[in-house]
């Protein structure tokens, strides 16, 4: 989730792979650069700077109502044909452990702070449930109002409000539009797959 106002990597970088798992992982390197998508859609460094642009809008933010018990959103026009979405975070809220399939995408946070954890890992697309994965395999960052960062297929992450007081908001955009989301959860080294989401569950 690394250095907390880290943005778009500038270089390709190994990372290492689960160490068990029901379907073997391979090790991936990081591609966030500026290559386009077979599909000429928006580049992972166009969707950082939409979401980077969007998040300074004041009166876009402030028009977001904010719930005190849950997460509220609002869906935003993304560039070239990207899914966005302006989200509000009340205190101690946060997302649990998913991916976002093959879509690339990226945040930025427009208020408040986030923190993101991340696993420098490529997970297996399917046939499995439970993985155990390598130590070194973490990586967290803290982004405050005006950070942001952008990832490729396959992230893995969770992303928290863990203030105590201070409601968050932040823009998100994704290419291809998100066909599905898995959703994990994590004890100690243990990932296992909990559902599978389709844009349904979510819009």
């Amino acid at each position: 989730m690394s250095s907390p106002s880290s943005a778009v990597p500038t270089a390709a970088a190994s990372v290492p792979s689960p160490a068990t798992a029901v379907a073997s992982a391979p090790a991936v390197s990081a591609r966030v650069g500026s290559a386009r998508s077979a599909s000429s859609g928006p580049t992972v460094a166009e969707l950082l700077d939409f979401v980077r642009r969007t998040a300074e809008d004041t009166a876009l933010i402030a028009s977001l109502p904010l719930d005190p018990e849950g997460r509220t959103w609002v869906r935003l026009d993304g560039p070239g044909g990207s899914e966005a979405w302006l989200i509000g975070w009340p205190p101690g809220t946060g997302t649990g452990w998913h991916d976002h399939a093959d879509s690339v995408g990226a945040f930025t946070t427009a208020s408040g702070t986030l923190k993101e954890h991340s696993l420098a890992v490529r997970l297996p697309t399917d046939g499995w449930k439970t993985l155990e994965l390598n130590e070194g395999v973490d990586r967290s960052r803290e982004l405050a109002a005006g950070q942001g960062r952008a990832f490729g297929q396959n992230h893995v992450h969770e992303v928290l409000n863990e203030s105590d007081g201070v409601h968050a908001v932040s823009v998100h955009a994704y290419y291809p539009p998100l066909p599905r989301i898995r959703r994990f959860s994590r004890t100690g080294a243990v990932l296992r797959l909990e559902q599978t989401e389709s844009p349904e569950d979510w819009q």
